[in-house]
Parts: structure tokens; sequence; C-alpha cells
């Protein structure tokens, strides 16, 4: 059976807590850091000398009797409560010259000057001076400093009046790859290059524009303005250029690119409330905000969309192929799905396909289909060989049909994958391109095959 014996206490633990006793009877504390007495450490620093009024410690001594009571430790004299927080307790501090507040450098010597760079602080808790629960600082004040912090104007000053958006990419369709074979053709494509000789001089606006400089009637401004040379000389509006010229613009050297290569095409499902434009003064969401970036050209739209229709939009980087899949000469079709409040009867279906008056023009429809619907929502299926502005709308309304919504699903001979999602694009392939620039008779670098 084991006996219980009671603990003794080492000597060295002893003999330390005896020491710590001795001194702080002797008023030799840690916090002078034994090197000053409370006296001898009040002379030094004035800040922390006795009130003559109160005969207490400004450092937080206890006082003798209530009347002297320091209200930024004790209770209140008025409310008889008891500051709470870290800050409310050291209302010390407040009364304390600024050059007393020493750092971490040393207890009294003045902290460094404040560089203006500093980061606002936030906004502490501040003492009641009725005493009680100390007052939290207002949601201005919290403002105020993240606006400081972020560099923003006050609140009532605009500094910046840009609007900014934020608008998220298109997503890529998904597509199952292609068999070892179509793989390695597309890649062969991929690398094809037009030799030089075969490249064709070009108007001066078109090789500018097709370089990224901006459109060709900025170009045809910046030359007539003359800020273009070519080979020394101040270019004028229908000068062409060739592969080898040395070409500047406003004094620096521009490197042209030729179309050498197969282009890129895109298929795009716009959404509703999207803007067919590059720039918009209103701060609206473009399509081209949506569309993948380009390093070495720009993308063309083939066509418009009006901002509440959706569909199917195709993108290129061939100005080519896009005038000639957009001109009225050359009768593109473009189908749409039309859902419309009412119904059309037989001789207004008539009346479409023969031709109707518009305020710009006689315009028809090259077939006209029903296809179903409940109640006042009727559907139509309707295909022109033109694209002018709110054609197939205005349409309509010529005999008091509103149209509710308006898809383009089919553009030459290009319809819209049922796939496809509103918001995302699909990127043709380069054996898909060459069949498309085959039915427009083009070659590869854009340039028509008779020539």
């Amino acid at each position: 059976m084991k006996t219980t014996r009671s603990r003794r206490p080492q000597p060295a633990i002893a003999e330390r807590k005896a020491s710590e006793r001795s001194a702080q009877a002797a008023g030799a504390g840690k916090r002078t850091g034994g090197k000053a007495t409370g006296e001898e450490f009040s002379t030094r620093n004035p800040a922390y000398a006795k009130p003559a009024a109160t005969g207490a410690n400004s450092r937080g001594g206890k006082p003798a009797g209530e009347a002297g009571r320091n209200p930024a430790y004790g209770k209140s004299a008025v409310t008889g409560a008891k500051p709470r927080g870290r800050n409310a307790a050291s209302g010390f501090a407040e009364a304390m010259p600024e050059q007393s507040r020493g750092g971490r450098s040393g207890r009294g010597a003045p902290s460094p000057a404040a560089p203006e760079s500093r980061m606002p602080r936030a906004p502490r808790s501040r003492p009641n001076p009725l005493g009680g629960k100390a007052e939290r600082p207002t949601f201005e004040a919290y403002k105020a400093v993240a606006a400081a912090s972020a560099g923003m104007a006050p609140e009532g000053e605009v500094r910046n009046k840009t609007k900014y958006k934020t608008v998220s990419r298109a997503r890529r369709m998904q597509l199952r790859q292609g068999s070892v074979r179509e793989l390695q053709m597309q890649k062969e494509l991929r690398e094809r290059r037009v030799a030089t000789t075969e490249i064709p001089a070009e108007r001066l606006q078109k090789a500018l524009a097709f370089t990224g400089y901006g459109s060709r009637r900025a170009m045809e401004d910046a030359i007539a303005a003359g800020k273009v040379s070519v080979n020394g000389k101040i270019a004028a509006l229908g000068s062409k250029v060739s592969l080898g010229d040395e070409v500047r613009f406003d004094g620096k050297k521009v490197v042209l690119k030729w179309p050498d290569r197969l282009p890129r095409i895109v298929m795009y499902h716009k959404q509703e409330g999207e803007l067919v434009s590059r720039d918009d003064p209103e701060g609206r969401v473009t399509v081209f905000d949506r569309l993948p970036r380009l390093k070495s050209s720009k993308w063309v739209a083939v066509g418009r969309l009006d901002y509440n229709t959706s569909g199917l939009l195709l993108f290129t980087t061939s100005g080519e192929l896009a005038n000639r899949m957009m001109h009225p000469s050359f009768e593109v079709e473009r189908e749409y799905a039309v859902r419309v409040f009412g119904e059309l009867t037989q001789e207004q279906i008539n009346e479409m396909l023969k031709g109707i008056e518009l305020e710009d023009g006689t315009a028809h429809f090259a077939r006209l289909e029903k296809r179903g619907g409940e109640g006042f929502n009727h559907w139509y299926h309707v295909v022109l060989k033109e694209g002018r502005n709110r054609e197939v709308r205005r349409m309509f309304e010529h005999f008091g049909l509103i149209v509710s919504r308006l898809i383009r699903v089919r553009f030459g001979s290009m319809t819209l994958p049922g796939r496809l999602r509103r918001g995302q694009f699909h990127e043709l392939t380069e054996l898909e391109i060459l069949g498309i620039m085959r039915w427009a008779g083009l070659k590869i670098n854009g340039r028509q095959a008779d020539e």
C-alpha cells in the first residue's frame, strides 16, 4: 500500500518568491526596469509625476480617497460606473504630452513623425465623459477610413467619372476531339502560309486596320491629317503599300501584318441585353467584351443583331469574308425564329412574301413558315436575304403585330448548334473554315480565287 507524502517546496522556488516580495516591498518593481524608483522616474519624466490635487500617480496607482480617484481607472464620480474596454481605461494617454508617448524604442522617448503615406488607423472606441460604457465609433467613421485607405474621394466628390464594368468572358462549347487524321489535317492547315510573292499590294487604310491600329474610317482620317508616311513621303488617300515598304504612323515605325493564313471564325450565341458595338458611352455590355482576346488581329462582326435580339452571331478575322457574307449583292440567307402576339392571316402572309413598303424601301421575306403556338403567342420562321435595321420587327409591326421574341437560327450555311447555350461560343476548326472559304470563293488569305 502506497503512502502519500506531502511535497515540500524546493529551496530555489522559495528563495525566488521571497526575493520578488522583497523587491516589491522596496518599490523596485519590474515596471521601472530596476533602473530607477517611482520618485526618480517621475522627476525625470514630468508626465508621470503625481498630480497636486489628487496626490495619486497618473500611471494607475491607487489614490487615497474617493474624491481623488482617477476617472480613467476607477468609478465615475457622476454615474458610479466603471468604463469598459482597453481604450476607455487608457484615458491618461489623451492628457499626456506628445513627447512622452514613447514607442518601443524607449519609455518616454518621443516617437518618430509618421509619414504622410501611412495607412489611416481604424477608429477606436472613445471614453464616455459621463462615465459608463465607452462610445463606439459610428458607421461614418469606418466609411471614411475605408475610403481614405482605398484612395477614394470623400463623400460628395467624384474623382473619376469613368464607368467601370466587370464582364466575364464567354465559355467555349465543349466538343469531342476528332480523329487522329482530322487533327493532323487541321495542324497542317494551321501552319500553312501563303508565299510572299502571292501577297498583292493593299490599300494603306486597310493594311493599318488589319494590323490593329483602328477602323478603316479612323485610318482614313489619320491619312487625311497627314499622320501616315510611306517610304519617307506623306501618304494620301488611296495609296497602296506592298510587302517591304516602310510605313510610319505619327513618326513611329509600323510593322504591318499581312493576311497570309486561314482566318478564324467564331459562332457566338448572343444574349438579349448585349450590344453589337466596340464601345458604348452608356457603359452597357458589348459582345466584344465577351469574346476571346486576340493578339495579332481583331474580330469583325458579320452583320448585327438588335439589343433585344438573341441568336447566332458570327465573327471572323477576315474583312473580305465578312464583306462577302454581309453585302446584299451576294444574297446570303438569314433565318429567324419569331414569336408574336397574335396570328397572321393568309392574306398578310402573301403580302409579306410579295413585298410591303417600309420607310426605307420595299421589303419582303424569301420564305415564311408557321411553327405553331398556343393562345396569343404564335411562332414563325422567316428568311431574309438582306440585313436592314430592325427589318423583321418593322414588317410585323406593319400589320399591328408586336414581336415578343426574335432569335437568329441560321446565317448562310451555318446553323445555330443546339448545344451552344446562350453566352457561349464555338470556334470553327480549320477544315470547317476551309469549306466556308471555298463556298465564298476566297483563298486561304481572303483573296478571291480568280485573282
